[in-house]
């Protein structure tokens, strides 16, 4: 599942945090698993972490002593017919005007 589309326009690294937070929403992710799915470097996480925390996309919680990572219920779509699976059109030019996500 992908985030809500209005989030969709923000860096390419905060995208992809927000779509691994959103897949694994109930039960969230450790930093070090969040780290592993989106592939960037530990500074580049944690800017893309602080400017998302910043703007409320994000919730944290700790659970067995581990600090979990959730996306906020506002970037969580609310139904089926808003994770289209396939690109849309916008997207499509979107990645292919400023590069893959």
């Amino acid at each position: 599942m992908r985030a809500n589309e209005e989030y969709r326009n923000r860096d390419a690294t905060e995208v992809s945090i927000l779509d691994a937070l959103v897949e694994r929403s109930a039960e969230g992710m450790t930093i070090l698993e969040l780290r592993t799915r989106v592939g960037v470097e530990i500074d580049v996480l944690e800017t893309a972490l602080a400017s998302l925390n910043d703007d409320g996309l994000l919730e944290t919680s700790r659970t067995d002593g581990q600090l979990l990572l959730r996306p906020a219920d506002r970037v969580i779509p609310e139904t089926a017919t808003d994770d289209p699976g396939e690109p849309t059109l916008i997207e499509r030019l979107r990645d292919r005007l400023f590069g893959d996500r």
